[in-house]
């Protein structure tokens, strides 16, 4: 099965079922050393970008920003084999929608993990509670995006079965006391350094 390596801030690590090894938002914390298959980057903001991290990547390594993923102004799909990655809508008064997006993952075994990038609630979020999501990461600093309370109303809207805080203060790569905060059926808390395994429901 695939898991998640919550590296801090923003940053994840997924490494799924086949061992191929996905990087998302690169910024902080531990974790960067199994060599890349896919790099995944939902802005260009520098806490979400530093793909500089990865040093080492596999042959025919790909990365998919906002640009790709927003390619002729429309959100895209890109099936890997592997995982499909989708863009989904993300943005805010700080963040400008054209050229922000969040991710959906879908694994081989079917398993769906979102990704919400920085963002407030958007209009699309009640549309995901049809995909049946396993897992939503949601962003909750408070300052650049929603706060704890949008994020908790974002969690029910979803309807992900296991909804985890993320990116939760600037310059911290993890927040108790903000995480402590959210509120959501089949919450998890990820501390820095911690890794999940992704299981179906």
């Amino acid at each position: 099965m695939a898991t998640v390596l919550y590296q801090g801030h923003g940053s994840l690590r997924v490494t799924t079922a086949e061992g191929k090894v996905i990087y998302v938002d690169p910024y902080v914390g531990d974790g960067y050393d199994l060599p890349a298959d896919l790099i995944l980057v939902t802005h260009q903001h520098s806490d979400h970008n530093q793909v500089k991290l990865i040093t080492s990547r596999q042959p025919g390594c790909e990365t998919i920003t906002e640009k790709e993923a927003l390619n002729g102004g429309a959100r895209q799909t890109f099936d890997l084999g592997y995982v499909t990655v989708e863009a989904v809508e993300a943005g805010n008064k700080n963040h400008d929608p054209a050229q922000c997006v969040g991710y959906i993952l879908t694994f081989s075994d079917g398993v769906q993990l979102y990704i919400s990038g920085d963002t407030s609630k958007t209009a699309g979020m009640a549309s995901l509670a049809k995909r049946g999501l396993d897992y939503a990461f949601l962003c909750c600093d408070g300052i650049y995006n929603m706060d704890t309370a949008e994020a908790s109303e974002c969690a029910a809207l979803i309807g992900a079965r296991h909804s985890i805080p993320y990116h939760m203060a600037p310059g911290e790569l993890f927040s108790r006391q903000r995480a402590e905060l959210f509120e959501a059926a089949g919450r998890l808390i990820l501390a820095a350094g911690e890794e999940l395994q992704l299981v179906r429901g």
